[in-house]
């Protein structure tokens, strides 16, 4: 739509212009510039380091996917190595990117960039915002992603928590109502918000979905990281912790403590049916 060439290689043949990462390659003249956009650890490796066989010095590769900042620095490495350059970028925007365009986080030399620069402003939003170079140093757009991915959690479990009391008490009747109601002229606006009305919308009580939340690995690192570099952060490790509580049947800690209750206070317990 922005007018740039594109060839895409993808392993479902029904979407793609190359029969294989090669083929591709042949069909983009030098310098090139690659986007991969496949899922974080093996298959991104696998992917890098086919294309540093294949492309040539002074070719460019981003990494737009999930990776985590330190696997950008070995693939950066073994690029360098044979001349190749190498961005990573964080994207966030989802399935609605197209529509409203991807916020975009990259990190790596500036000469790269703005190599970059025209695919990166044909992709990001319009305006001022929505685009940041956010460090020279490989890893840093990847880093700047995970992070906002981790606030991500804690903003979502947040709504949650609220929604979920509103169900629980007596005193509210329409709760999809309340949540709508928030989305003009209240400071916890967002577009997180207006998702989580669509969705009461189509279903009030959420009763075709199951309470099962995945983690995608941004959460963990964020909380690893915060660990080495002795960062507080309470909020966003509860909201990593309670994805893993969802994924419980029955909680095997809150057995214990049941059980813990019962034999210094004579608390009653609730036998498995």
């Amino acid at each position: 739509q922005a007018g740039h060439t594109v060839i895409g290689y993808d392993q479902n043949p029904e979407v793609s212009d190359a029969s294989s990462l090669g083929d591709m390659v042949a069909q983009v003249p030098s310098p090139r510039v690659v986007w991969v956009m496949v899922p974080a650890g093996a298959p991104t490796r696998a992917t890098i380091s086919a294309l540093g066989e294949l492309l040539a010095a002074g070719d460019l590769v981003i990494d737009g996917g999930n990776s985590k900042w330190t696997d950008d620095q070995i693939h950066a490495e073994l690029l360098a190595a044979k001349q190749i350059g190498f961005l990573d970028c964080g994207v966030s925007g989802g399935v609605w990117g197209l529509q409203n365009g991807y916020a975009l986080m990259c990190g790596g030399a500036v000469a790269d960039v703005a190599t970059a620069q025209p695919i990166f402003d044909a992709l990001k939003p319009p305006g001022d915002s929505g685009f940041v170079h956010a460090g020279q140093k490989v890893g840093a757009g990847h880093f700047a992603k995970m992070v906002h991915n981790g606030i991500e959690y804690a903003i979502m479990q947040a709504y949650a928590e609220g929604w979920e009391l509103l169900q629980a008490a007596d005193e509210v009747d329409h709760v999809t109502e309340v949540f709508d109601s928030w989305r003009e002229g209240t400071v916890i606006r967002s577009w997180l918000l207006d998702l989580l009305v669509n969705a009461l919308k189509e279903d009030d009580h959420l009763d075709a979905i199951r309470g099962y939340a995945d983690d995608s690995g941004e959460g963990r690192w964020t909380v690893e990281a915060a660990i080495a570099n002795a960062v507080p952060m309470n909020v966003i490790a509860a909201s990593l912790f309670a994805r893993f509580t969802s994924r419980q049947e029955d909680s095997p800690a809150m057995k214990a403590i049941a059980a813990m209750r019962n034999q210094f206070g004579g608390h009653a317990i609730h036998p498995e049916n």
